[in-house]
């Protein structure tokens, strides 16, 4: 009888250790899980870069106008490979990232300049830790919403790569980049 009684501790003790083990384990996705559920039954609010930055751009069309509320201004880039770079006041969680391609949110003025199809998109976090994504957008007029879930950023970098309709006398032109935070 007491035999069996040391077998049924060792085994309640050996699945206690694997919960924990497994727990341990597991909290990164549970974490981020948990995340992610807030982000999605939360609200979100806007959030407006400190600085704004470009490698380059086209007179009249400084990387600012990417930031400044008004879709019929743009940032204009010379090519494939340039980047601009919003940087932030305070860390925050980046739960969405909105961003107007072409000229204008208008479809008449939309296909006036040549658009970005693909971009890549470099998060670095208060701790510098760098997450990287390829972004692949619709070349439509208006809007195109990006979700992200990051958490502690304080500066995002797009580099624009894949474009099209890109001519002599054209540039690409990106017309509003917005950032969301969870409220």
């Amino acid at each position: 009888a007491g035999s069996g009684r040391w077998v049924r501790v060792l085994v309640i003790l050996l699945v206690v250790i694997a919960l924990c083990v497994g727990g341990f384990l597991l909290l990164p996705a549970g974490r981020a899980l948990f995340e992610d559920t807030r982000d999605k039954l939360g609200g979100s609010k806007a959030i407006t870069a400190t600085k704004v930055t470009a490698s380059a751009a086209v007179p009249g069309h400084p990387a600012s106008n990417t930031t400044d509320g008004l879709s019929n201004r743009y940032w204009g880039a010379p090519g494939p490979g340039s980047s601009v770079a919003y940087t932030f006041g305070k860390p925050f969680r980046m739960v969405d990232l909105i961003i107007t391609n072409g000229a204008s949110d208008a479809p008449q003025q939309y296909a006036t300049e040549a658009r970005a199809l693909q971009m890549d998109m470099e998060v670095t976090s208060s701790d510098g830790t760098v997450h990287r994504e390829s972004l692949s957008l619709s070349d439509k007029a208006g809007h195109q919403t990006i979700p992200t879930g990051i958490s502690d950023v304080v500066r995002v970098r797009l580099v624009l790569h894949s474009v099209t309709g890109l001519a002599p006398g054209r540039h690409v032109a990106l017309a509003e980049v917005e950032f969301f935070q969870r409220s």
